[in-house]
C-alpha cells in the first residue's frame, strides 16, 4: 500500500511539472520566435512571462521563464486589443517590483494576464516598470457571452507585430515529441440546425478540462471555413492542440479552431465568412477526424454555439 501511495505521488508531481512554468537558458542564435516555436506557445506569451519588448534582444545564457501552456491566454494575448470591462467588482492599486512580470502580478493576485490588461487598458505591447501602479481585482474582469456585442466596427483590425514573423502559409506540420492532451470530452451536444460550424454536419461533444469548448467532427481532409470574418491574429503549433490559428473579429471576439491537418492562411490575412481557412486534422483521442472548436473575450470562453456567425 505504502508504494502504491508513493507511486501516486510521483505520478501526481510529474503530471503537475509537465504543465508548471520552466526556465529555459538562451542558446546562440535564439529568437523569442525560434523558443515559442521549440515550446509550442506564443512569441506573446513569452513576452508577458519575460516583461520584455518588441525592441530587447536576447543574450546567450539568458534565463527566460516559459509559461504553462493555456489557450486562452494565448488568444487573447494575441489579439489587437483587450476589451476594457465594465465598471464592478473591487479594485486596489499593485506598485510594480523589481523582477515583475505581467504574468507574475497576474498569478500572485490570482488573476489571468488578459483580465490584468484589460483592467488597466493596456494593450498587448506594454512593458511595465518598477514603481507603475496597476490595478489590480480580486474579482474576475471578463466579459461574458451575453455582453459580448455583436455590432460592427469600422475600423478594419491591424495584425499584432510578432518577432521573426512567417510570412509564407504553414501547411501540415508533424511534430517529433507529442504534448500532452489537456482535453477530455463531455456529452453530446445540440445546436440550432440553422447554426453554421466551420465543418458540415459535425457531431458536436463538448470539451472539458483546462479549456470550454467543443469537438467537432468531420469527413477526412473536409474543408475547415472561417464562420465569422476578422483577421489571422495566429498560426501555428500550440501545446497540447496541434496546429491552430486563431481569426479575431472587429468586435474582439476570438475563434480558435485547433487540431488542424492543414492550414491555408497566413499571420495578417483578413478572413471572410465562407473561406477557407485549412482542412481537419485527426483528433488523438478518438483517432478520427474533426476539429477542436473554440470562442474567447479576453481569455474567457464564449459558448461556441451562441457565438456570433455572419
Amino acid at each position: 500500500m505504502k508504494k502504491l501511495i508513493l507511486f501516486t505521488l510521483i505520478a501526481l508531481t510529474a503530471i503537475s511539472f509537465s504543465f508548471a512554468d520552466s526556465t529555459y537558458v538562451v542558446q546562440k542564435g535564439d529568437t523569442l520566435y525560434s523558443i515559442s516555436r521549440k515550446n509550442q506557445i506564443t512569441v506573446a506569451e513569452l513576452r508577458a512571462a519575460n516583461n520584455l519588448s518588441d525592441n530587447d534582444v536576447l543574450k546567450a545564457g539568458q534565463k527566460i521563464v516559459i509559461p504553462e501552456a493555456d489557450i486562452g491566454t494565448a488568444a487573447a494575448l494575441s489579439s489587437t486589443k483587450q476589451t476594457a470591462p465594465k465598471a464592478g467588482g473591487t479594485t486596489s492599486t499593485y506598485v510594480v517590483q523589481k523582477g515583475d512580470t505581467l504574468y507574475g502580478i497576474a498569478r500572485k493576485n490570482g488573476m489571468k494576464v488578459p483580465e490584468l490588461l484589460a483592467i488597466n487598458n493596456f494593450d498587448n505591447n506594454v512593458v511595465i516598470k518598477v514603481g507603475q501602479k496597476l490595478k489590480i481585482s480580486s474579482q474576475p474582469v471578463s466579459a461574458s457571452p451575453s455582453t459580448v456585442s455583436q455590432s460592427p466596427s469600422a475600423k478594419k483590425d491591424n495584425p499584432v507585430y510578432e518577432a521573426d514573423n512567417n510570412s509564407a502559409p504553414l501547411t501540415t506540420i508533424r511534430l517529433d515529441d507529442k504534448a500532452p492532451d489537456t482535453r477530455t470530452y463531455g456529452s453530446t451536444v445540440s445546436s440550432d440546425a440553422n447554426t453554421k460550424w466551420p465543418v458540415k454536419n459535425p457531431r458536436i461533444t463538448s470539451v472539458k478540462g483546462k479549456v470550454s469548448g467543443v469537438q467537432l467532427s468531420a469527413s477526412q481532409n473536409e474543408k475547415v471555413l472561417c464562420i465569422h470574418e476578422g483577421t489571422v491574429m495566429y498560426v501555428g503549433v500550440y501545446r497540447g492542440f496541434g496546429q491552430v490559428l486563431f481569426v479575431q473579429t472587429k468586435t474582439g471576439l476570438i475563434y480558435a479552431y485547433t487540431g488542424l491537418g492543414s492550414v491555408n492562411v497566413k499571420k495578417g490575412d483578413y478572413a471572410v465568412s465562407g473561406s477557407e481557412l485549412g482542412t481537419a486534422g485527426v483528433d488523438p483521442i478518438s483517432g478520427k477526424p474533426g476539429i477542436t472548436f473554440m470562442v474567447f473575450q479576453n481569455g474567457q470562453p464564449v459558448d461556441p454555439r451562441t457565438a456570433p456567425r455572419n
